[in-house]
């Protein structure tokens, strides 16, 4: 079996994070509803990832998908395969979790679905707090932080970060928390650099990891004049020069900006393709190429969060709606029986 060979990001409190991991979002259908027929495969998939060497696994409360990872990690240990000190676990608070008590309560209900100890991180998965009726809480994020740190505290988790944070969130949650975030997860991609961002987080010490790391150029709707797509000229031209993918030239530009990225597949080639580009490097004029694909293009837009407090983004001209139940109410599955 192939093996692969992932290098690790310093995070801001010494430890280490692969810079490359395994994303467990299913995403959504048209009806915004959770794709949870693809979870069997999801669960080969990410079982096959850990045989090759992926040592970073990234789930979520919203997901679903938390007691199915957690078996796939203790299955991985029981089998020799990794230790758990070996695999670096994040998963995240959600939106009606937001009072500092209640983030507490969702890390150890993450703990029990998962059958773990303790997670290598912790993110407040948005800015914003949102009830299950949809309502507005309006919760400081601040406050939010506070709930964080007393689970770091009380080593329910070794690290806490934020994710959909923006700019100026950043800089107002440097300036007041006790302890620094250690990660901002956010979508970055060709079509938006967050250049910004970027800097203000490396410049203090804030690792970022990206999610949608393809943008629109997989399976998703976008402009038609928006590039780069699949059969762009200049990513097959980098492609051949360095026998790469096109999506594997995205994710090795990526990670030569200190981004570490976390991308999902279900299919085993894709798993061990997306964990090949540590072999080769792009020189400053490739780099300096890509970045001229930034636009500023979100791939990823909430139009049913838009107007609520704290959205970190602007979405102009896309129409709100309802918050799909999806989004607001499912199972948690704490009675789930592990194997």
């Amino acid at each position: 079996m192939a093996k692969v060979n992932i290098p690790k990001f310093k995070l801001n409190n010494g430890m280490e994070i692969p810079a490359l991991g395994y994303g467990t979002w299913l995403g959504m259908n048209d009806k915004f509803e959770v794709k949870m027929e693809d979870l069997t495969k999801l669960v080969d998939a990410m079982s096959y990832a850990i045989d090759v060497g992926y040592r970073h696994v990234d789930t979520a409360h919203l997901y679903r998908v938390e007691p199915e990872v957690g078996l796939v990690v203790r299955r991985k240990i029981t089998e020799g395969v990794v230790k758990r000190e070996d695999v670096f676990i994040t998963t995240k608070v959600w939106q009606h979790n937001h009072r500092e008590a209640d983030v507490e309560a969702s890390v150890r209900a993450s703990l029990r679905r998962m059958g773990l100890d303790y997670f290598d991180l912790v993110l407040m998965h948005w800015p914003m707090s949102i009830s299950v009726e949809g309502v507005d809480e309006k919760i400081d994020y601040l406050d939010t932080w506070r709930g964080f740190e007393t689970v770091l505290q009380k080593g329910l988790v070794k690290s806490i970060g934020v994710s959909n944070f923006n700019l100026s969130q950043m800089k107002r949650l440097l300036a007041h928390c006790k302890v620094v975030p250690v990660v901002n997860q956010v979508e970055i991609n060709l079509n938006l650099g967050q250049e910004d961002l970027v800097s203000y987080c490396k410049a203090n010490n804030v690792q970022v990891v990206g999610f949608t790391t393809f943008g629109s150029m997989v399976g998703r709707a976008a402009p038609a004049t928006l590039q780069p797509k699949m059969d762009n000229p200049t990513m097959l031209a980098l492609g051949k020069k360095y026998n790469k993918t096109v999506t594997q030239i995205a994710l090795r530009y990526l990670y030569q900006r200190g981004v570490a990225t976390i991308p999902k597949s279900i299919s085993k080639e894709r798993v061990l393709e997306n964990a090949s580009v540590f072999d080769f490097e792009l020189d400053n004029n490739e780099m300096a190429t890509l970045a001229k694909f930034d636009v500023g293009y979100r791939t990823e837009k909430a139009p049913f969060w838009q107007h609520y407090e704290n959205y970190p983004f602007e979405d102009p001209g896309v129409a709100t709606f309802e918050i799909p139940l999806s989004l607001r109410k499912w199972k948690d599955c704490d009675n789930y029986e592990f194997e």
